[in-house]
């Protein structure tokens, strides 16, 4: 967050929640990016480019049903 100015009268409004949901956000983003495919935007047309990021969310989501034992 930026910090206002020893000027201004008021602070800004910080609204958490939208902060927790930009969170969330940023780290599914960073998370699909492990993906080497989606990162290099390997899939040039639109539709295998969404197949590719709705599986790399199914193994994600797999990931945090069970953990492997990797370090």
């Amino acid at each position: 967050m930026i910090p206002t100015r020893k000027d201004q009268r008021r602070s800004p409004t910080f609204d958490a929640e939208a902060y927790r949901r930009r969170n969330i956000v940023e780290r599914c983003i960073l998370w699909m990016k492990e993906n080497r495919r989606l990162a290099t935007r390997f899939e040039k047309l639109a539709v295998n480019f969404l197949a590719m990021v709705k599986l790399a969310m199914i193994r994600r989501c797999f990931r945090l049903i069970e953990p492997s034992d990797r370090t």
